[in-house]
């Protein structure tokens, strides 16, 4: 069976809300990250980076979020677009961009927004500017078709679902007006079955909500307290 090393933070939800909607079998690991579990020198042989999520699958060890994504679509044969290079090529490219653009800099805003250390204007700016940039050439892509590769639900949206649902911490409650499209697309995820069974698994353990300075040892070593 799958083994699914979770936290209930963005990347950990689209491989979550994968699972659930390829009825695949796996059994959840959770992974405290501001008890700084994700340092354990067990964890860290999965994956040596240090962040959730990670999947164990018999031989196979898969960490990155967009990596898992493409292997338990090739793995199940489901929710990939058509196969040939044009298709391909599309899924590609914008899961990439979730990858390096939509996942680094809204992360990265609301870590500076939140938790950095003053001064922090300039990075503030800089990163709500960029997860702003890269926001809106998603809501641009979804003005024209229903999901990402067209009009075909398949694991990019899912990408996009895992950041979308922390829009409004990210860039304030007012980021729904200006990104109508990216909404559209949330609300009907959030209404599929797989996706609220996606939402439930963080009520199945507990995990430390407080910001404390040993969270921000775990979490932000860079920073000096």
């Amino acid at each position: 069976m799958i083994k699914f090393y979770y936290h209930p933070s963005p990347n950990p939800a689209k491989v979550a809300l994968f699972l659930e909607e390829a009825g695949l079998a796996y059994e959840l690991i959770p992974v405290d990250t501001r008890k700084g579990e994700q340092h354990d020198p067990t964890f860290l042989k999965i994956n040596p980076n240090a962040k959730t999520p990670a999947l164990v699958d018999g031989d196979t060890v898969v960490f990155d979020s967009n990596a898992i994504l493409l292997y338990l679509a090739e793995k199940s044969g489901k929710f990939l677009p058509a196969d040939n290079l044009k298709a391909r090529g599309e899924m590609y490219s914008w899961l990439m961009f979730v990858a390096t653009g939509i996942g680094p800099y809204s992360g990265q805003a609301a870590h500076f927004k939140y938790f950095a250390p003053d001064p922090k204007d300039y990075a503030v700016t800089r990163y709500t500017f960029e997860a702003w940039r890269h926001w809106t050439i998603i809501n641009d892509r979804l003005a024209n078709m229903p999901y990402m590769l067209g009009n075909e639900y398949t694991l990019v949206d899912m990408a996009v679902w895992g950041w979308a649902r922390a829009v409004p911490f990210i860039l304030g409650d007012e980021a729904w007006g200006k990104l109508p499209n990216v909404k559209r697309l949330l609300d009907e995820i959030n209404a599929r079955p797989a996706a609220q069974r996606a939402e439930a698994l963080k009520t199945q353990h507990s995990y430390k909500t407080e910001m404390d300075a040993d969270a921000r040892k775990a979490m932000f070593p860079q920073i000096i307290q």
